[in-house]
């Protein structure tokens, strides 16, 4: 299966378009190595995707991290900006993310599950209100388009992917450096760690 093209620019076109402001980084492996799974670990649902899915995971806020495994088991990452522009009402930051969203979906021809990285505390209130507003877009997203979803504590997706459940920033992009990917910052290394996670859960 061919990579998409990613198309600098905001259009109505249908290819799956990543605005100036985001970091793409793609990779090919003839095998997918795992983490050894640890039964304290969250697992996903009965209802969890097959190798041969299309996998999608997001480290919601308005800088998102994403990392997204092909059919073909490419793995694809990146960031996307959902910073308000000026003289935008706040709204648009979701709609733009619900957008951004259905285009990818259309590229690789259809996602089987989305699985986010579940935060409980966070740094301020405005942080908050994103990630809420983020993560009601996705799950009626989600929804609307028959696709499963899951959240993964952020502890949980540190440990498996570091060992430490309290790791830093620098240690999850060193983790993901080790699997041979180069994050361009900690929102993309946490994506990368959770698609980890959600394949080794797997084979559980």
């Amino acid at each position: 299966m061919t990579s998409p093209t990613f198309t600098p620019g905001l259009t109505d076109r249908t290819d799956y378009i990543v605005t100036s402001s985001a970091c793409v980084r793609a990779h090919t492996q003839e095998e997918l190595r795992q983490y050894p799974s640890d039964p304290s670990d969250a697992t996903l649902t009965s209802e969890q995707p097959r190798a041969r899915d299309t996998l999608l995971a997001l480290d919601l806020g308005t800088t998102t991290g994403w990392a997204l495994k092909h059919r073909d088991t490419t793995i694809i990452s990146g960031t996307q900006s959902f910073k308000p522009q000026r003289f935008e009402g706040g709204g648009m930051r979701y709609l733009r993310f619900k957008r951004w969203l259905t285009e990818i979906k259309a590229t690789v021809d259809g996602i089987d599950e989305v699985v986010f990285e579940e935060v409980r505390r966070h740094a301020s209130t405005d942080s908050a209100h994103v990630y809420g507003g983020l993560l009601a877009t996705l799950t009626a997203w989600c929804e609307h388009h028959h696709i499963a979803y899951q959240g993964i504590p952020v502890g949980t997706i540190k440990k498996h992917a570091t060992g430490k459940g309290n790791a830093s920033k620098d240690d999850m992009v060193a983790a993901m450096k080790l699997r041979g990917h180069k994050p361009a910052d900690d929102n993309e290394a946490d994506a990368l760690a959770l698609l980890y996670f959600a394949l080794t859960a797997q084979e559980v």
